[in-house]
Parts: structure tokens; C-alpha cells; sequence
């Protein structure tokens, strides 16, 4: 999957999830949906436009009532939501499953499968602050999806993160 979309996707916190639910078979219709991903209305409706405005879910023409509109996945849609769906699967065996609803956890999974430095996970998610994701990191690094070696071997010494268990698990799933 394309990192870019990647990380336009996750910029809302139940988009994967709503992708998940409709890969599923659940039924695109707003009550239904919102009731099985348990996000509040405002969160849940901000995130399914934003999967509306990135092309990945459509209303259904012909069906649904204009105020109760019915959902269907787009073309591209079904490829992020295939993906969705074997995350949710992972997701649903985890402790920490709000960690993966978080906005850079999925993007820096996808690129740290193999040991890469701070500079090279932020160069390939340009719009990340650093405290962002230092801030990511640090969590995934508490929860062991990250691993974090420090190579002594350069001046100054640098950090190199690669995803470890469930996290390179997702990581691989994504970058599939």
C-alpha cells in the first residue's frame, strides 16, 4: 500500500475500522456502522467523510434514504479495506487495540520492517513532527511493537528502529 494514502487514511481514528467492518459485510448504513466500531457520532462522521473525500467509499446511488444514506466501498476501497480487515483481525487478539487508531502507528509499522534511523522514518513521512514521532515511537517501543538499538558505532551514536512481533506482523500486512 502506498505510504502517502497511508497516511491520509489514518489521519482519522476509526477510518480503518470503518474500512474493516464494510470488508466484513457489514452493512453501509451510518446506525449500523457506528454501533459496531463504538466511536462517538462526531468522530465516527468525520471519519467517513474523510474515507468519502479520499475515494475509498461512496454512497450507495439508489439505495438508502437521503437522510440514511447507505455506504459502499470504492474499487481502491476494497484493496485498503482487504488490508483493514487482516489488521482488525491482529487487532482484536491485542491488549492495546486504541494504539492502532492512532494517526502515525499503521504509517511508521509499514516502513520499519527493516532497521531504519529516526531521519529515515521522518524523510518518508514528511508531514511528521519530530514529537510525533518520538512520541510514537516511545509507544510502540513500550508495548514491544518497536525495537530500539542504539549503533554506537557512528559519531554521534544513532538510534535504529526496526517493528518487532505484532508489529512487524502489522507492518507486513500493510506493505503486502
Amino acid at each position: 500500500m502506498d505510504i502517502n494514502l497511508l497516511v491520509k487514511i489514518t489521519q482519522r481514528a476509526w477510518s480503518m475500522n470503518i474500512l474493516a467492518l464494510m470488508h466484513e459485510g457489514t452493512a453501509g448504513r451510518q446506525a449500523t456502522l457506528l454501533a459496531k466500531t463504538g466511536a462517538g457520532r462526531t468522530a465516527f462522521a468525520q471519519s467517513l467523510h474523510h474515507l468519502i473525500e479520499l475515494n475509498l467509499v461512496q454512497r450507495n446511488p439508489g439505495h438508502g434514504h437521503p437522510l440514511r444514506p447507505e455506504y459502499i466501498l470504492t474499487e481502491l476501497g476494497h484493496y485498503v479495506a482487504e488490508r483493514a480487515h487482516k489488521i482488525g483481525h491482529i487487532d482484536s487478539q491485542l491488549e492495546d487495540k486504541a494504539l492502532l487508531r492512532r494517526a502515525w502507528t499503521l504509517p511508521i509499522l509499514a516502513i520499519s520492517s527493516e532497521p531504519i534511523h529516526f531521519g529515515g522514518l521522518k524523510n518518508q513521512l514528511l508531514p511528521i513532527t519530530d514529537r510525533a514521532l518520538s512520541q510514537s515511537l516511545k509507544q510502540l517501543e513500550a508495548c514491544s511493537w518497536m525495537q530500539r538499538d542504539v549503533d554506537i558505532s557512528q559519531r554521534p551514536a544513532r538510534s535504529i528502529y526496526q517493528a518487532q512481533g505484532v508489529g512487524s506482523q502489522i507492518g507486513q500486512l500493510i506493505s503486502a
